[in-house]
């Protein structure tokens, strides 16, 4: 019991120990959380404090930065309205200037008024003193001649007009008759010139060529079994193949000079390689076409490039190589347009004018000649497009499309070229008329037929009474091929004038190609 007594009494001690142990720890705590509180505040304090000095700081910069702007703003201020000022200062100086320049001027303007005032009463003094003598003088003269002053003066002007009128007539007829004189002789003289520098050859085209064979043998080879190998040969070029007894001859027939060379060319190498049947025939024709084409471009190149000309169009070199085989009038065109260019710049030369551009000119004047479209145009004007087409100078396409008067001359080399394609063309044996209308008809001829759908080619053979027309097989039956023979001879017979007869054969030929591999 005692023990238990102790326990308690124990704790109960301890209790109140406890209790007193945390009252001074708890008051500890209190004192170091009012210390702190305090060491808050004061650190607050000490920081406002702080910040207020800052925006003080700030305050005051700002204050003095507004400040001094403002004094610089006015101080700008006042330096701009000293310059107004200023100048406003120097002006009113400027104009008081001037006023006083000006009064110092009208003063002197009022003091030569008056000078000019009593100039002018002294001249009005002497005039009339002058007019009083002159009229003593008139007087005197009128008495001593008998005429007045009036009737001298009229008379004397008569006389001197006469007498200029009759001088200057005379001078007038001089000069005129001494003009013509001396154009005439520059003109003459001029032409014969032109004339005598350059040679006339007298190149005339035919419709026949002459081929030329070792021996009446190789007749029978080219007839071949037949005729196979002749009709191929004529169907391919277009040329009618004349084999008579001539002896070792062909005759080539045909108002194309190209097709007549394509055919003269694959009838020598035919004979010369000894393969003579169609399909070889068909085969070297194409290869003497291509190779008649590229002779054609070297032909053009090398005339432009003996005449000296640069700088032409490809397309208007090829033509210029056309012209080797092309006619007009009977007279070979390239020949005929070499002697224009030639005569062109003789002229040219001597009346002082570009010679490189006439002589152009005078070549491409009948370039229109020969294409074988817009066959309705005039050559003329149709070679005034192709130049203009190409590019070349206004003065040359003007020169090309004038020289047959179809339009207005408007450069100085357009009359020389008209000129001188008449000097190439008028002397005798130089062209002949007859055969360019015939060719014309048998161009027209064979257009006529070329016209219809499905035909393929056309030939005009036996000097125009034979049309041959060769038709696709895929799209001209049998039946059509009379049709079209019918239709074409009715045309030929409304539309076209012709001497005797026309025959039309319509060809229509169906061939099967295989090959063994």
């Amino acid at each position: 019991m005692e023990s238990i007594l102790y326990i308690i009494l124990g704790l109960a001690i301890g209790i109140v120990i406890g209790r007193y142990l945390l009252r001074i720890v708890f008051k500890k705590q209190e004192l170091a959380v009012q210390n702190k509180a305090k060491k808050i505040l004061k650190e607050a304090e000490q920081n406002a404090e702080h910040l207020k000095k800052n925006k003080l700081l700030e305050a005051k910069e700002k204050f003095l930065q507004l400040k001094s702007e403002h004094e610089t703003e006015v101080s700008q201020r006042n330096n701009t309205l000293n310059q107004r000022e200023n100048n406003v200062r120097q002006k009113e100086q400027s104009i008081n200037q001037r006023l006083e320049k000006i009064n110092r001027e009208s003063q002197d303007l009022e003091n030569q008024r008056k000078n000019l005032e009593r100039l002018v009463d002294l001249n009005e003094k002497r005039q009339e003193e002058v007019e009083n003598l002159k009229s003593q003088q008139i007087t005197q003269l009128e008495s001593i001649a008998g005429l007045s002053a009036e009737e001298a003066k009229n008379q004397l002007v008569d006389n001197l007009r006469e007498e200029a009128r009759t001088k200057a007539l005379s001078q007038i007829k001089d000069i005129v008759a001494e003009a013509k004189l001396t154009a005439s002789k520059e003109a003459k003289k001029i032409v014969i010139q032109t004339i005598q520098r350059q040679a006339t050859e007298s190149a005339i085209e035919n419709t026949v060529s002459i081929f030329h064979i070792e021996s009446d043998e190789i007749k029978g080879r080219v007839i071949g079994r037949e005729g196979r190998n002749i009709r191929a040969l004529e169907a391919a070029t277009g040329i009618e193949i004349i084999v008579d007894d001539t002896p070792e001859a062909i005759i080539l027939s045909g108002f194309d000079p190209i097709r007549r060379e394509i055919a003269r060319l694959a009838l020598h190498r035919l004979v010369t390689d000894g393969r003579i049947h169609p399909a070889r025939i068909e085969e070297v024709v194409a290869k003497t076409k291509k190779l008649i084409d590229d002779e054609i471009v070297e032909i053009g190149e090398r005339t432009v490039i003996d005449l000296g000309i640069h700088g032409l169009h490809p397309e208007l070199i090829r033509m210029v190589g056309r012209m080797r085989y092309r006619s007009s009038y009977g007279q070979n065109l390239l020949q005929h347009s070499r002697e224009v260019a030639n005569f062109c710049a003789t002229m040219a030369a001597e009346l002082g004018l570009n010679v490189k551009m006439a002589k152009r000119a005078g070549l491409l004047h009948d370039i229109g000649k020969v294409p074988d479209d817009n066959p309705e145009l005039p050559h003329a004007l149709l070679g005034m497009q192709l130049a203009e087409k190409y590019k070349e100078h206004p003065d040359v396409c003007n020169a090309i499309g004038a020289h047959h008067d179809e339009i207005e001359m408007t450069s100085m080399i357009s009359p020389i070229i008209q000129a001188c394609d008449a000097i190439s063309g008028a002397r005798p044996g130089a062209r002949r008329e007859v055969v360019e209308s015939y060719i014309k008809r048998l161009k027209d001829l064979e257009s006529l037929a070329l016209s219809y759908p499905g035909v393929e080619k056309t030939f005009a053979i036996q000097a125009g009474r034979e049309l041959r027309v060769v038709v696709e097989s895929e799209k001209i039956s049998d039946a059509q091929s009379e049709v079209l023979a019918a239709d074409i001879s009715n045309r030929i017979q409304t539309e076209m004038t012709y001497p005797g007869q026309i025959k039309v054969t319509v060809i229509r030929e169906t061939r099967s190609v295989s090959f063994a591999k």
